[in-house]
């Protein structure tokens, strides 16, 4: 008989931390539009958890702006703010152009992430706009682990969202096969070590973003 006894019970923080992330996936994607009312107990049955973790991840997502809460009265998903986005929108994009001057990627780092911008591209001509963001997100995140920068990698997870958001919500207006070019160019000045490029490039990139923001 298998002895259970010696496996670990699942901490209430990597609850909270599960929570999180599926409630503000579901934000960001927009399966919760903008508005929609957030109970701790239907969340809480839905992704099979107590209400204690959903309560703490809903704490944590009003602290990352994506939520809106009023104590006794409700909790629902925050609307768009063109003021947080822009803010975050110009703080990413000043961490990534930090990021790409002091990171030192590898070959097999630089292979990755050509084969990201491989999977961007592809999804792009699909109008598959989940696969899209997530590639660019995983061709974005290799120089931000090479750079090492904790309190930048942590910035960045807490901001990068906001922007998401509306890249999902106005992906039909990005200049995403664009992007899939400048990829291309801030990889080759990443591999050589053309660190002024990589940073030019990298502005150029969010800027975009932030020019779908005002014409949002």
């Amino acid at each position: 008989m298998l002895d259970v006894s010696a496996l670990p019970k699942v901490s209430r923080s990597l609850l909270r931390d599960e929570a999180y992330e599926r409630i503000r996936h579901a934000i960001i994607d927009g399966s919760l539009p903008p508005g929609t009312p957030l109970r701790d107990a239907d969340l809480a049955e839905q992704l099979g958890l107590s209400r204690a973790p959903v309560r703490q991840a809903l704490l944590r997502l009003a602290e990352d702006r994506l939520v809106v809460s009023k104590p006794q009265s409700y909790t629902r998903v925050a609307e768009f703010d063109a003021g947080d986005v822009r803010d975050a929108v110009r703080l990413v994009r000043a961490l990534h152009e930090l990021v790409v001057r002091e990171a030192r990627l590898s070959a097999q780092q630089i292979a990755e992430m050509r084969e990201a911008n491989e999977r961007f591209r592809d999804a792009v001509a699909a109008g598959d706009v989940g696969k899209a963001i997530e590639a660019d997100d995983e061709l974005h995140d290799i120089p931000v682990r090479a750079c090492g920068n904790r309190a930048v990698a942590a910035t960045l997870d807490r901001y990068t969202p906001l922007l998401r958001r509306l890249e999902y919500a106005r992906f039909s207006s990005l200049p995403a096969h664009r992007s899939v070019a400048r990829h291309e160019e801030l990889i080759d000045a990443l591999e050589s070590g053309d660190e002024k490029t990589a940073a030019q490039l990298t502005s150029t990139i969010w800027t975009d973003l932030e020019a779908l923001l005002e014409d949002a």
